[in-house]
């Protein structure tokens, strides 16, 4: 796992005007102590800055310090980038210099949400895929033309260039980093101390359609349809059964119902079946064939061809990363 013979260390960046959340996640993955791993070695964790010692302000109106620098962080083994102040401004150079200090040392580079931006001014990402926050996804293609921006994963992996999405996926990546150091029942076993699932796919959707809770029956014929549809995700259910159960015609219907939720009936009626299927993927019942016929899907090729185009991946691949985790 590391290349002296020490713990692994693990150092991230603090900068000043940063949000703490991602700066916890690491915190909270390779910092504490973690008796429940057993015996075996944990990481050895270093905050760095550019300046340390330095009081830096952090979201939320509350300062903190560094008691490492850019030193220590280019002497790391895994080098962490939560993000940076300002997508749109030039990275610092000695923060350029200590990243490619470190990789040329060995070090593995990660990247969480807008650090993405740090890798990318090293020149490192260019030819590669990477990923950030999809709303920074356009900036970080206009900045660095050479990176191969996609918006749509939850995390990248090149060996030891790795990066992930919003800070959310951060959570994932880290877990991830875990697991190829220590294997899955010790990345789950951390995932449990978060209370998170154990392992999401790096090519899972950023986000999936979410499902438009129904609304009261008494308040409008389209919450009275979404109640009545969620209750029968598994019959065929089509636009004039919907609209017959909001008691408007089809027309009507569909106006409503756009203004109500967004979409089309049917597209959400897709995504609520791919949003049903996933426990019962991860809880390994049944085939896919089965899961599909479960939730509604005339047949396993449609269920697995919008399966892919909502989560970035494969039922199989799905339930079997959760399986893993089992």
């Amino acid at each position: 796992m590391t290349a002296n013979d020490g713990p692994h260390t693990v150092a991230v960046l603090a900068f000043d005007g940063m949000a703490p959340f991602e700066l916890g996640v690491v915190v909270e993955v390779f910092g504490l102590h973690r008796p429940e791993v057993g015996d075996r070695p944990w990481y050895r964790l270093r905050v760095c800055a550019e300046q340390p010692g330095r009081e830096l302000r952090a979201v939320g109106g509350f300062t903190l310090r560094a008691e490492h620098g850019l030193d220590v962080l280019a002497a790391a083994d895994t080098v962490i980038v939560p993000g940076v102040s300002d997508v749109h401004g030039p990275v610092a150079p000695a923060l350029v210099a200590a990243l490619l200090a470190a990789h040329r040392r060995g070090a593995r580079l990660v990247s969480i949400c807008s650090g993405a931006f740090a890798l990318a001014a090293t020149g490192l990402l260019d030819g590669r895929r990477a990923t950030t926050h999809w709303r920074y996804a356009e900036t970080l293609r206009r900045r660095h033309p050479l990176v191969e921006v996609d918006p749509d994963v939850l995390y990248v992996d090149h060996g030891r260039l790795l990066t992930s999405a919003g800070s959310a996926a951060g959570i994932d990546l880290c877990l991830h980093l875990v697991r190829s150091d220590h294997g899955p029942s010790t990345a789950n076993t951390v995932a449990r101390r978060f209370v998170v699932p154990p392992h999401r796919e790096g090519g899972q959707a950023q986000f999936i359609e979410a499902a438009v809770p129904p609304v009261p029956a008494a308040d409008d014929g389209v919450g009275r349809s979404l109640a009545w549809a969620l209750e029968r995700l598994a019959e065929p259910l089509s636009v004039s059964a919907l609209a017959r159960a909001a008691n408007l015609s089809e027309r009507s219907y569909l106006r409503h119902f756009s203004r109500r939720t967004g979409t089309s009936p049917m597209r959400w009626v897709v995504a609520q079946r791919i949003a049903a299927s996933l426990p019962l993927l991860e809880s390994g019942a049944g085939t896919v064939e089965e899961v599909s016929a479960a939730v509604g899907f005339d047949s396993p090729a449609t269920y697995r061809h919008h399966f892919a185009r909502a989560m970035r991946t494969t039922p199989t691949a799905y339930r079997r990363a959760f399986n893993r985790a089992e």
